[in-house]
């Protein structure tokens, strides 16, 4: 677990390790992958703060920013000059260095929003139990502030026509001098994106909009253990011309039949994230093999090689060699199959359907034909800071240093492809998507700020090709698919980034083990039988108060708006805040001379605080 003293006391979600520089660093000096955090940080303090705009008998004179001990306080008169006019005051010379010509543009630059999408988002936003959170935590970070103004601020800052600057806001708020506890904004940093928000909002236009009136009658209960024995065993792997350790744990039953279920992990997690559906759908007479990937498991992150720098937390190349594990898997399992012993003509290599949970979505997608497409991703990662929108942004931009040629890692044998909270974004663009060659069914929750549901899922979803299928867990979190067995219950206690675990998401996980096994067995005879629970209908039948379920094939025309505004160029969205605000995460840093080396431990050590097993990203 890592740990940024002073702020011991404050969740521990994708945090920087400090380093207090020797002597005065300036931040000419900071590493791209660096200033591209810092300016992500601030860009949270950026939006806060346009939440927080207010209409002031007083304009405030100073910006004061506090970071833990450290504080700088700035003469907004004196940024606004310089803004204008390009001229240093006294003041400000000392810090010439850093107050470039392009951060005076950012400083001078306004960010326009959509009214009409603007109050839509913010409507919904604050009407939902998250975006009260928010609020209250909003309030924390903005001392003197609190949730009444915030709630006000927010409708009427949606609503400027002209556009909104940093240092407009800053002028609006009523006090002489405006503090900001930066590591307070910072721990806000994975909520505050554009696209979690969006998907907030959402929330109850898809609750009520994928909705199907029908009744829901079966003969049997797929979700309750099935009739056959299931047996267990691991194997270790070695591809020794990719140098790759691959554990695989294997479960059968005597009797099995259908293609052989592949099972692919999330970032920081293990195969053991989905071991309650690998026994359920083995019950059932599925092989199951849930691969662990040596590149992107719990056991890489929590122990990385000597020297190994922050910075290659995720390898370029892991997207290519994930779905490479997988197919590597299929040839060695091929040779087993064919030797004598207990799991001999059960691994049936010829057909696979691969399940994969949020980086291991991707792998799933990127085996069923989906062409990855740098071009666009390393556009996408440039124009935009991925911190700043949310974490799978972030990890997905790790993939912009693959070469820019068509990279293709289909493999015919896999038939199908479920992807559970996967990464997508821009990883494969439209294009990219339509070369899925499988039946696909993608699973998404409303309220994951990890890989928010509109740019993640709901826009992939429209763009890959028929036949499909859409889960919605309406409150479902990242991680509420994932074995109980793996989470403590202080995994559901951050304020900031709540997951909902347990009990809770019982229904979300009966969901899946009925509709996966429906699903899987549409390539097997029994398909007819099992067709009733790939229905709007039986979703709906698991639904509760806390999680209301829906299962589709298509979206309705009515979020058509909202997939227009996730298809928009980063710059259109909030880029402009993202340069705004590193002007002032430049100053801050230089003023206190200190440099801030970024270490954030991307994985679920970072954010399943408590967690007994790794869980997924």
């Amino acid at each position: 677990m890592l740990n940024l003293s002073p702020f011991e006391n404050m969740p521990q979600f994708f945090w920087p390790q400090p380093r207090v520089a020797s002597s005065p660093a300036i931040p000419s000096a900071l590493p791209q992958r660096y200033q591209r955090w810092m300016q992500g940080l601030l860009c949270s303090a950026a939006v806060a703060l346009s939440c927080s705009i207010a209409s002031p008998s007083h304009a405030a004179e100073r910006l004061t920013l506090r970071l833990g001990p450290f504080q700088q306080t700035i003469a907004i008169a004196d940024l606004e000059e310089f803004a204008k006019t390009g001229k240093l005051s006294p003041a400000l010379k000392p810090y010439a260095l850093v107050l470039t010509p392009d951060i005076r543009k950012a400083l001078a630059d306004r960010l326009e929003l959509d009214p009409n999408i603007g109050d839509q988002v913010v409507n919904e936003l604050l009407r939902s139990p998250a975006g009260q959170r928010m609020l209250a935590a909003l309030g924390v970070a903005i001392p003197g502030s609190n949730v009444e103004q915030l709630q006000a601020a927010i409708t009427l800052a949606a609503r400027q026509v002209d556009g909104l600057s940093v240092l407009a806001i800053l002028r609006a708020f009523p006090q002489e001098t405006v503090t900001v506890d930066v590591t307070s904004i910072a721990a806000l940093a994975s909520q505050l994106n554009f696209s979690y928000w969006e998907s907030q909002a959402l929330s109850p236009i898809l609750e009520r909009e994928l909705k199907v009136d029908s009744a829901f009658t079966a003969a049997f209960d797929p979700t309750v253990p099935g009739p056959q024995v299931v047996e267990q065993k691991t194997l270790v792997l070695r591809d020794r011309q990719r140098q790759r350790t691959l554990p695989v744990d294997l479960y059968w039953s005597d009797r099995p039949s259908g293609p052989l279920v592949v099972l692919s992990h999330g970032f920081g997690a293990n195969r053991t994230f989905l071991a309650y559906l690998a026994r359920h759908l083995a019950s059932y007479g599925l092989t199951v093999a849930a691969i662990e990937h040596p590149g992107s498991n719990m056991a890489w992150l929590a122990s990385p090689s000597p020297g190994q720098a922050r910075d290659t937390l995720l390898s370029a190349a892991e997207f290519v060699e994930r779905p490479r594990d997988v197919s590597f898997l299929l040839d060695q399992l091929a040779q087993l199959n064919q030797k004598p012993g207990a799991l001999r003509g059960k691994l049936n290599t010829n057909q696979a359907s691969v399940m994969g949970h949020s980086l291991g979505g991707y792998t799933a997608l990127a085996l069923a034909g989906a062409e990855l497409n740098v071009v666009g991703l390393r556009q996408f990662c440039q124009e935009h800071i991925p911190l700043g929108l949310s974490p799978a942004d972030w990890l997905q931009c790790t993939a912009i240093d693959l070469p820019e040629r068509r990279v293709s890692l289909r493999d015919p044998r896999v038939v199908q492809a479920i992807a559970l909270n996967p990464v997508i974004g821009r990883l494969f663009g439209p294009e990219g998507l339509k070369r899925v060659a499988t039946p696909t069914l993608i699973l998404t929750g409303t309220e994951d700020s990890l890989t928010p549901t509109l740019t993640h899922q709901l826009q992939p979803f429209a763009q890959l090709p028929n036949p499909k299928y859409l889960v919605t867990a309406i409150g479902g979190t990242h991680l509420s698919v994932g074995d109980p067995a793996n989470f403590s219950d202080l995994i559901t206690q951050s304020a900031l980034v709540r997951e909902r675990q347990g009990k809770e998401t019982a229904n979300l996980r009966q969901l899946l083990q009925g509709v996966s096994l429906a699903f899987i067995k549409q390539l097997t005879p029994e398909a007819k039988q099992y067709q009733p629970f790939l229905t709007s209908g039986y979703a709906q039948s698991l639904s509760t108060t806390q999680i209301p379920l829906r299962l589709n094939t298509k979206l309705p025309a009515s979020l058509a708006p909202w997939m227009k505004v996730a298809a928009l160029p980063p710059h259109q969205l909030n880029t402009q805040v993202n340069q705004q605000v590193s002007a002032l995460a430049y100053y801050f840093v230089a003023c206190n001379s200190v440099l801030y080396t970024v270490s954030a431990s991307f994985g679920s050590s970072a954010w399943q605080l408590g967690s007994r097993r790794p869980g997924s990203n």
